[in-house]
């Protein structure tokens, strides 16, 4: 196995959701901080990246939620380069609390001419840093994001404009907030169909990502109109897929898929989704 890196984090209290959880977007920014710190401690800071005129910016982030974190919680990450393609490199990543596996994520890396943005040959150089003693592994298989039934005619929009707090030092939208973009559009799409987070509550249950798996086709930039739209498929007794898209004038900027589990909220365990819930969303669930 490749040199691996571990950073530790402490939840803050504004880190976390309504439910008291570490929010989804802070699962990536403690990620982006731990990859920068891996790069770093074999040779590959950012200051260093800067003077080589490259950068990396990800292509395709998956991560799995297994136990929620909460305010206090000491989280360490550990992550790993599990190989390099020409252009492409995956880093994996292990979130534990203690002995538990919180959660487990990858990212699909693309290195990229800071003044092109165009793809880079990745130097021998950095591969044999990141490899350490090891041989370098064999390219693993992309396996290609999974597409979506079309929408359905009750498909749910949402308008908003690229801030300034949104941008990063890449000059464009950080990776991370494109989850708070989906949060907030899915908490107005289940309010438009008549289920407040409010709602949930009061009956005694709520609806926790399981897995995210998110591709980033182009940046959005500063004063961007964006367009996200989201719609269901994939129902099960107890779960159902969330499409995300986000545009730009009708061009694909990046595309979500959200697995929710219905939970208890009382006994923390999934719950059957409920039958007038189904009925209620009728309009915004794809047929396939």
């Amino acid at each position: 196995m490749p040199p691996s890196h571990i950073s530790t984090f402490k939840v803050r209290n504004y880190e976390c959701d309504a439910y008291g959880h570490l929010n989804h977007a802070n699962y990536l920014r403690y990620m982006e901080e731990a990859a920068f710190n891996a790069s770093a401690e074999v040779g590959y800071s950012k200051a260093r990246y800067e003077s080589m005129g490259h950068l990396w910016l990800a292509r395709e982030t998956d991560i799995e939620y297994l136990q929620p974190l909460f305010y206090g919680d000491t989280v360490e990450i550990k992550t790993w380069v599990s190989d390099f393609r020409r252009v492409r490199s995956i880093r994996r990543y292990e979130f534990r609390r203690g002995d538990e596996l919180i959660a487990r994520a990858s990212t699909d890396w693309v290195y990229l001419d800071a003044a092109t943005m165009r793809p880079s040959a990745v130097p021998s150089e950095m591969v044999a840093a990141f490899a350490g003693d090891e041989p370098v592994a064999p390219a693993e298989p992309r396996e290609a994001f999974p597409s979506a039934p079309q929408p359905p005619p009750g498909v749910f929009k949402l308008n908003r404009s690229v801030e300034w707090r949104d941008i990063d030092s890449a000059q464009h939208v950080n990776n991370a907030v494109y989850f708070n973009y989906i949060e907030d559009c899915g908490i107005q799409a289940i309010a438009a169909f008549g289920w407040p987070i409010t709602r949930m509550r009061e009956i005694g249950f709520g609806i926790f990502a399981r897995r995210e798996r998110i591709e980033y086709r182009l940046p959005a930039l500063l004063g961007d109109e964006l367009e996200i739209a989201t719609w269901v498929f994939d129902i099960k007794r107890i779960s159902a897929t969330r499409c995300y898209t986000i545009s730009r004038h009708g061009e694909l900027l990046a595309q979500v898929h959200t697995l929710g589990v219905w939970t208890d909220l009382t006994s923390g365990k999934p719950a059957r989704i409920p039958d007038h819930f189904l009925v209620d969303f009728g309009p915004n669930i794809a047929q396939t």
